[in-house]
């Protein structure tokens, strides 16, 4: 076993990542956290406790107090004392890290604004691993985290993400992976190539490619089970090159404001003035910084 004391902390709140899957995905420093820590919070405690005796780690006579969406009110006091009294606590997401899609969020604001030090000790993400494996670009991507349960609030959503020059990410459901993915063709075109990843790192871990209407169609025959994250990449312009429409996009800038060198050009080109605003907006930011607002 560590000994919890064998090590010290400097006083602070530390978020540390724990694995998505294979426990042995955990990094070394956030042993180091986890078996010197005054306080250990987790969103799970179960599952913490668990990963913990896995690496010969015990809490000793250390607090191990749950934090979670259902009692983040009445724990975020506890914990912020903690900090006030010159003790370091560290908090763990159930699987992944910290302040993505969970609960940590409202307690490390309290900690900043009560001007506490805050520590990451990054490591696994579902999202940052679907992406490197789903064969989709990598250069832009937007987590879009859970979209909403019901069909016509989900398709809005989707409709508000159509633009986005960049891989979308989402965090799904099993049972509502296959309406989802049938929403998405819908909204956003069935030709638009996609992926599915589902247990990532875990034994039956699962990677389905193909557009948007493949994957809607795929999924709806069979029975999914586990963690997903679905992938979609951007919208591609048609019948323009990508590259003419930067060249033409790049002119309009050098003359007209952002908004007026989308519109100018989407409608010389007869493309949808939303994706040459985004187009413009990135070109913009990418040569002066200006945000083109």
């Amino acid at each position: 076993m560590v000994n919890p004391k064998q090590q010290s902390l400097a006083p602070g709140l530390y978020l540390v990542a724990t694995p998505i899957g294979t426990a042995r995905d955990i990094t070394l420093r956030t042993l180091d956290i986890l078996g010197a820590a005054d306080v250990i919070a987790a969103e799970d405690t179960r599952s913490l406790r668990k990963l913990m005796g896995i690496h010969g780690i015990s809490p000793g006579d250390r607090p191990v107090l749950a934090y979670h969406d259902h009692n983040g009110e009445k724990m975020r006091p506890r914990l912020l004392a903690a900090l006030a009294e010159g003790k370091s606590v560290v908090y763990a997401s159930e699987a992944g890290t910290p302040m993505v899609a969970d609960p940590g969020y409202d307690l490390a604001r309290a900690a900043v604004a009560e001007g506490h030090a805050l520590i990451s000790a990054p490591g696994p993400s579902a999202v940052i691993a679907a992406l490197t494996v789903a064969g989709l670009p990598t250069d832009y991507f937007f987590f879009a985290g859970f979209l909403p349960n019901a069909s016509g609030r989900r398709k809005s959503a989707l409709k508000a993400l159509e633009a986005v020059p960049g891989t979308l990410i989402f965090y799904e459901s099993p049972k509502r992976a296959a309406a989802m993915l049938r929403d998405a063709a819908q909204v956003l075109g069935g030709e638009r190539r996609a992926a599915l990843c589902r247990e990532l790192t875990k034994k039956f871990e699962e990677v389905m490619r193909g557009t948007l209407d493949e994957l809607a169609e795929a999924c709806a025959a069979r029975s999914l089970k586990g963690e997903i994250v679905v992938l979609v990449d951007r919208g591609r312009l048609p019948n323009i090159r990508e590259s003419d429409l930067e060249m033409r996009l790049a002119e309009a800038l050098k003359v007209h404001s952002v908004r007026d060198a989308a519109d100018a050009v989407s409608a010389e080109l007869g493309l949808k003035r939303r994706q040459v605003y985004q187009r413009a907006l990135q070109l913009s930011q990418d040569s002066t910084g200006d945000s083109g607002s």
